[in-house]
């Protein structure tokens, strides 16, 4: 038999996190012994009650909170090396006010101090192209919709290429209708660069319709409830909210978001 050749050999993951324990000053643990394996390319959805620590993991992930013990890599690195690799985009836009959008967009160009004027420039209006927003480039961010602000939110963070991409319930806050044409545009750009992501979510739908693979958390303290893998493949299109199995699935991961939003009567083990 001939020996496998590096393209059959399996891929080492590009995110592990092992053990990943938070654990506030006062002595409350909000994460505890988090462990994840996770694929490059892959698209991770949390869900879970209000205080499972979502948000939390994913400032883990960032580098933006210590860990309590455990430990994170990202393509090898730990978190505070793996910076230039990652975006976040937060539940707010969190757009400059003083900037015009493009400028927005250029930002996270010109904080890492690598490119020209004119590559920014160049970068900033093809990520508006792709968003659909190349004809309001010059307006500022109060002139814009909440849909329209959260798409040059998503073009900021993705004009840096990265390999990782967190996103923090970024359409929590937008009508239904905006948010399902957020969510395909959001896939539609994931087909040009496989970046890897993490996205917090309270909505099942959702959850299912982006994802390659759901984590259910439960509270106090939080830990991995389980792991629910989607099968459907890519693009999605919008007439996937309508299929049967969709739908089934949407059911599946609602009942077991269900069951650890119930008070648990089995005492944690020590």
């Amino acid at each position: 038999m001939n020996p496998a050749g590096p393209a059959d050999r399996p891929q080492p993951p590009y995110i592990v996190v092992d053990g990943a324990t938070k654990r506030w000053s006062n002595g409350v643990t909000v994460l505890d012994g988090i462990g994840l394996q996770v694929g490059r390319g892959e698209f991770l959805s949390l869900i879970g009650p209000s205080g499972c620590g979502k948000s939390t993991l994913l400032r883990l992930l960032a580098g933006l909170s210590p860990l309590s013990s455990g430990t994170v890599r990202l393509d090898g690195m730990a978190p505070e090396a793996a910076r230039e690799i990652m975006s976040f985009i937060f539940q707010d836009a969190t757009l400059l006010p003083w900037r015009t959008v493009r400028s927005n967009v250029e930002l996270g160009l010109e904080l890492a101090g690598n490119t020209t004027a004119g590559q920014r420039r160049e970068a900033a209006e093809a990520m508006l192209r792709l968003v659909g927003l190349s004809d309001v480039a010059g307006l500022y961010p109060r002139q814009l919709s909440g849909g329209m602000r959260m798409r040059v939110s998503i073009a900021r963070a993705l004009a840096t290429r990265p390999g990782i991409l967190l996103m923090d319930e970024p359409f929590g806050a937008l009508d239904e209708m905006t948010r399902d044409l957020l969510n395909e545009e959001l896939l539609r750009l994931r087909e040009n660069d496989r970046f890897t992501t993490f996205f917090v979510t309270h909505s099942v739908a959702e959850a299912v319709f982006l994802s390659t693979r759901i984590v259910v958390l439960r509270a106090k303290p939080g830990r991995i409830a389980c792991e629910i893998p989607v099968p459907f493949g890519f693009p999605r299109r919008a007439e996937l909210r309508s299929a049967p199995e969709y739908l089934r699935l949407v059911g599946e991961v609602g009942a077991a978001l269900r069951s650890v939003q119930q008070p648990s009567t089995t005492p944690h083990a020590p």
